[in-house]
């Protein structure tokens, strides 16, 4: 997985050079190619134990395909917070988690034949524990808590009179279940979509053939606003300090040589770079945690705690820009989770391959943060993308990749794009 992210910066520069070469001969259409305030802290005493309190809401992108009997239909750039989301199509999925029984091993094959036929495709971006996908559902890890078991595509589609839960990581591990979600309530989902504005890659009969076959390319490319960027902590950093219980008083808080401001305090210590990036690491307890009900969170505990505290610190902060969880890894009692920003449903790529943010914990306590801070406010234009078959055109040329559309860093500004991954 991290090569792969590693690799999507490669084949955004060469998709970039080319696209961009792609653009300017056809300049007649128009056509251009832009690629990849806090008011109170947390209060208390400086260094003083606190908790981050369960985030009111914690969501994050999906795309989904609705296909029936007569075509598809692409949901767009949609979050699980969304009203468009939830009703039917969360609730359906929330359903077939709650009811799954005996997962059993599948294959990719298995989940590419079941999605050719009536079904609701679900794709998540990153694969996720199976409880953490159950609480930004609003079920609460209680509907699933199977940590043990991720996914990033989930697939309901009928199989011997009944519904079937496909899960897949994308690469390698696949695995179905049978669900008490009934074949007439599926039906009757299908049956609220307009079909015909979407397609899978596999669909296809011409270049998008060499794509992943889970590419899932709207008829028409949406029109996405154009954002420019900021710098939130160019008026200041006292509020930053006094919401991670550091004393923005503090005789330890200095400049060094490099412009990176230090603050300590007993054994944590804040750096705060010119770049707008902020380094946290805790100390010997005393320090910032997250809430749970044991000794070691839970990985939905983990993942509302992390997400309220950088709904604290972040969110204020950065205009139209919101994080979302890209990944939770566990070992022992560390918890690792990588954050991203996201722009509505769409996504928000660096292109140094860095996070929005990277959260350690060690049990409930934050062991390190590492944030970068953006402020996204919309530009006056929009973002202008190629048209699709201009896309797949190029695309074609890295067989196996998946097209989609994001938003991507460049030169002060935060662009939508096509991007092969």
């Amino acid at each position: 997985m991290e090569e792969r992210r590693r690799n999507r910066l490669g084949l955004l520069q060469d998709i970039l050079i080319v696209l961009l070469s792609i653009s300017a001969a056809a300049l007649f259409t128009q056509t251009q190619l832009y690629n990849l305030d806090l008011t109170a802290g947390r209060g208390g005493e400086a260094g003083a134990a606190q908790s981050a309190a369960p985030a009111a809401e914690l969501t994050a992108p999906v795309r989904t395909a609705v296909t029936g009997d007569y075509g598809r239909h692409g949901g767009g750039a949609l979050t699980t917070g969304d009203a468009a989301f939830a009703d039917p199509l969360g609730r359906r999925l929330l359903e077939a988690l709650g009811s799954a029984r005996d997962y059993v091993p599948s294959t990719g094959a298995d989940f590419l034949r079941a999605l050719e036929g009536p079904s609701l495709y679900y794709d998540f971006l990153e694969p996720l524990p199976l409880s953490v996908l159950a609480g930004l559902l609003g079920g609460g890890e209680e509907i699933s808590a199977r940590e043990d078991l991720s996914a990033r595509r989930l697939l309901l589609a009928p199989r011997e009179g009944g519904v079937s839960l496909y899960l897949w990581d994308g690469e390698d591990a696949c695995f179905r279940a049978d669900t008490a979600v009934s074949a007439d309530s599926l039906e009757q989902v299908i049956g609220r979509y307009e079909l015909g504005n979407a397609v899978f890659a596999m669909d296809g009969g011409g270049p998008e053939t060499a794509l992943d076959p889970c590419s899932l390319l709207p008829a028409e490319p949406p029109e996405m606003a154009a954002y420019t960027l900021g710098d939130p902590l160019a008026g200041g950093t006292d509020w930053l300090l006094s919401a991670l219980g550091f004393n923005p008083q503090s005789r330890t808080r200095h400049t060094e040589s490099n412009g990176t401001e230090l603050i300590m305090d007993g054994d944590r210590t804040l750096r705060i770079r010119p770049d707008g990036s902020v380094h946290y690491q805790g100390g010997d307890g005393g320090g910032l945690r997250v809430k749970s009900a044991g000794e070691a969170p839970t990985a939905w505990e983990a993942a509302l705690g992390a997400g309220a505290l950088l709904e604290e610190l972040l969110s204020p902060v950065s205009g139209e820009a919101r994080p979302w969880l890209r990944s939770l890894r566990r070992s022992g009692d560390v918890t690792v989770l990588r954050f991203g920003y996201r722009l509505g449903g769409t996504p928000v790529w660096f292109q140094d391959g860095g996070f929005a943010a990277e959260i350690t914990l060690s049990g409930t306590e934050v062991a390190s943060a590492s944030l970068c801070f953006r402020q996204y406010s919309p530009a006056e234009e929009l973002s202008l993308l190629l048209p699709l078959p201009q896309a797949l055109a190029v695309a074609a040329a890295s067989p196996g990749k998946e097209l989609t559309i994001g938003y991507v860093e460049r030169s002060g500004e935060c662009r939508a794009c096509w991007l092969c991954d």
